[in-house]
Order: structure tokens, then sequence, then C-alpha cells
């Protein structure tokens, strides 16, 4: 088991080294144009000379504001009726100058409106709201058995669905929450009748979707802006504030049709229209070729399931082995770490991010705690299942307890031991990607991107390479039983 250990810890050290740190992070949401909008932010504060990274794709907006009041974040793009409805729901900022207020009592700052106005909006096939008669939202309270699919945030937040549901008295029950882009195939195939829409999204235009009226102006106004930190440089904020009334909402709409529909990537889509807005001559600095995505993401995977494992290694052999040793703390031992494995992924990582924040820690510390159980259950399975008989033998040559444990139980116990690491190291390995919905990187960002573009491409170069890995990972300790199990057993 040493040896385990030090290949471990020279695994997380080399792979540690290739980390670094950057001052001032940007994060954007799970939808296109706010990942363009960070992206447009964060090669402009490179180009004057700050060191900036852009963490895409983070989530929805709580957890990007949470990361943001944390520090985590510096800043990140956001909706002025977001702010009000959701953020800071129930508190007086009908006006920027009041929202502005509430943002500094927090420590934060907001940019000038950058030109558009992003609001929800319902849509349909064409043909189908023109065959049912269909024009308003109101329009909907004839027809309650149609079937709505809804964003998973619309679904909850305060000028969402329910709001809306009240607002129009609308009776429909057949509501679904699904990824924002999924809804559009949703109604493509005709699973969906009526989904929400942002109103710069592209596909409006590339579905020739019916854009149904809010005429009890239920939804307000969402004029994108950048939120950012008080303490960001003031030279730094000066540029993010320079963004203002720069984008009209036809530039907006051009650029999300340029990423969702013609497949160019959002960090070239930022750069031509730096250069076209601000004489910024950032275009060649910011796609990579797919072997460099391909090596970089493999390297931050590797970083958080040999890191996590090797942890869970080190803790869960000694747990098994108590756990064997007094079955009353046994039943303990495996009653927590079962209970642990029964969290979901998701809502683990959740949990782990007022503690430790985003990025790599939190998701190692999930993938941890979901480690644990295999090994613990099979080192005590190992031990309990060998021979009393050859305990007694091994007393009566009169070793001691820690002679008895590490030549003859756990050498016995090895096969059973090295098959529930096998088991926790191809389980992390399929976790880990949940970790990119928390800016840990790894397999899971290509597989997100593609979901959100509409791009096979990219889920394989996310999925393909994991399930390699989990090949290798399981041949790989299939080899090593010729290190660690003692030969008699491997006969």
């Amino acid at each position: 088991m040493r040896r385990v250990a030090f290949i471990g810890i020279g695994l997380c050290l080399a792979l540690g080294a290739a980390a670094q740190d950057t001052p001032y992070t940007l994060g954007s949401k799970l939808f296109t144009e706010n990942v363009i909008l960070a992206e447009m932010a964060t090669q402009r504060l490179r180009a004057a000379g700050f060191a900036a990274e852009h963490r895409e794709g983070l989530g929805g907006t709580q957890f990007l504001w949470q990361a943001l009041l944390a520090g985590d974040l510096d800043a990140y793009p956001e909706y002025t009726g977001t702010l009000r409805y959701e953020i800071f729901a129930g508190d007086a900022v009908a006006t920027d100058a009041a929202l502005r207020t509430a943002l500094a009592a927090e420590g934060l700052r907001m940019t000038p409106p950058l030109g558009f106005n992003n609001t929800y909006a319902l849509g349909m096939r064409r043909e189908h709201a023109e065959a049912l008669g269909l024009r308003t939202i109101s329009d909907l309270r004839q027809h309650p058995d149609l079937r709505f699919g809804f964003s998973n945030e619309f679904l909850d937040r305060g000028d969402g669905w329910p709001a809306l549901r009240t607002a129009y008295g609308l009776p429909q029950t057949d509501v679904r929450g699904l990824d924002h882009d999924l809804a559009y195939r949703g109604l493509e195939s005709g699973d969906l009748d009526v989904i929400d829409l942002y109103a710069t999204d592209a596909e409006i235009a590339y579905y020739d979707l019916a854009v149904l009226q809010d005429d009890r102006q239920h939804f307000p106004t969402y004029h994108a802006v950048y939120l950012y930190r008080a303490d960001l440089p003031a030279a730094a904020a000066r540029l993010l504030d320079g963004f203002a009334q720069q984008l009209p909402e036809s530039t907006m709409v051009a650029m999300n049709a340029q990423a969702k529909l013609e497949r160019v990537p959002e960090a070239q889509v930022a750069a031509v229209f730096l250069a076209a807005t601000f004489a910024l001559d950032v275009a060649g600095a910011a796609v990579q070729t797919r072997t460099e995505r391909i090596r970089q993401r493999t390297l931050e995977h590797l970083g958080l399931v040999g890191g996590s494992l090797l942890a869970a290694i080190l803790l869960a052999i000694p747990l098994g082995v108590a756990a064997a040793a007094y079955p009353r703390l046994g039943v303990v031992i495996l009653g927590i770490v079962g209970v642990l494995y029964t969290i979901p992924a998701l809502a683990l990582l959740v949990f782990m991010i007022p503690l430790l924040g985003i990025g790599g820690p939190p998701a190692m510390v999930a993938l941890f705690l979901y480690s644990l159980l295999p090994i613990v259950r099979n080192t005590h399975a190992g031990l309990t299942s060998i021979d009393p008989a050859l305990r007694v033998s091994a007393e009566a040559l009169g070793l001691s307890a820690w002679a008895k444990l590490t030549r003859i139980e756990l050498p016995l116990a090895s096969r059973a031991v090295l098959a529930g690491i096998k088991t926790a190291a191809v389980i992390n390995i399929g976790t880990a990607t949940l970790g990119a919905l928390i800016g840990a990187g790894g397999y899971g960002q290509p597989i997100l991107t593609g979901i959100r573009l509409d791009d096979l491409g990219l889920i394989l170069e996310g999925a393909v390479p994991a399930a390699v890995l989990a090949l290798l990972a399981q041949y790989g300790f299939d080899l090593s039983e010729r290190l660690f199990v003692p030969k008699g057993l491997r006969l």
C-alpha cells in the first residue's frame, strides 16, 4: 500500500505543478450569450495587461452570485431583471440607482447597460401556434393540454413559471424542466408545445418560432450588465464600464447565431467584436486546437481523479480495518460511508462550494467522499472473510497484532481491497465530469459545451476520452495484481 501512496503523491505533485492561479477570474452561466459576454470582458482585460481567466458554463444565477460574493469570481455578466426579481426579490430596487445601492451594500458594482434587453418570452412552432390561433400568452388559457418545457432555473425563479402561472391564470399541468438548449430540440421534435425563450436567442429566427405576446407585461426588462467586485482595480473597472451601450440587440443576436449555428468558437466571436469595436487585435489569442484541448482536459481530469482517489485510499483502508476489527464500530462506519454515497453527486458538489469555493478543491472533496464506500466495504469484506483457522495459526506463531495485520490479513484480503480501489477509480472517472459545472474542468467541460451548442463532436471530445480512461484504469488495476496480490492467491 505504501507503493500506491508514493505513486499517487508523485502523480498529484506532477499535475499540481501545471496548475497556475490567476489574479482575476470571470465566470459565465450555462448559455452561449453569457459565455460570449464573459469572454469579451476577459479578452479586453488581458489586452490591457491584466492576468485574467474565464471559467465558462459554471451554472445558474445563484451559483455565480454566491461565487462573486465569496470572492471566487471577480466579475460575470448578469441581467437587471434577474437582479431585481431573483437576487433582490422583495427589496425596493425598481430603479438602477436603487439596484446600485443594494449591490454596493454587498461590496459589488454594476456597469451601465451594455445595450440590449434580453427579456424572457414564450415561444411555439409557428404552424402550431397559427393552427390553434395563439398570439398572446393569455390565449394559452384555452388550451390546458399543451405541454410546457422550461429551463430548470425558469421553473423556480421569482419572475419565472410560478409567477407567470399566477399572473395569467394558466391551467397547464404538463410542465417539465430541462436544459434551455435542449428545449429547442424538444420543440422541433414535437415532444414539447411551448418553451421559454431568451429574446436574443438565435434559434428563434432559425426555427421560425412564434413568440407569444406578453399582453399583461409580466416579464420585466433584462438589460445586460457586468457585475464586479468593488475591490477590482479602477483601471479594470473602467474597461468593463466601457462596454456600455456598445451592444445593440441585433449585434448580440448575430453573435449568438455565429456561436450556436455556425459553430464559431465563442472566444473567436468575442475577439472579432473587440477588434471591430475597440480596435483590439486579440483574434490570435483565443482558440485551442482539439489536441490541445484534450491534453488540457486530460491533465485536469487526472488531477481530480488521482488526488481524490489517493486521499480515499489512505483513509478508507484504515477505516475498513477498524470496521473489521470492531464489529459494532463497523456498523457505524459502513453506515456513514453508505449514506455519503447515496447523496446525489451534483448536490454534493454544491454542498462543498460554501466551504471550499469553486474549481478543483470542492470537486476533489466530493470525489473523495464518493470513493470511500467501495474501498471501505471491500476492505471490510476481505478481512472478515479470512478463514478463522489462519488467524489462530498466526496467533500461535506469536505474531503481534500489527504483524498479523500486515503480513497475514491484508495480503490475504489484497484482492478484495484492490477490487474496491478499482471500482472507486472507475466511478470517479465518470463522476468527475460533473466537476465542470463548478469550474473544475476535466472531460465534463467539452460535454457541457457540446450540449449547449448542440455539437456532437464536442460531446464526444469529452465522453470518448473519459470512457478510454476508465478502461485504461480498469486494465491498469488488473495488471497491478501482480504487484500487490500474493502469487498464491493469483493462481
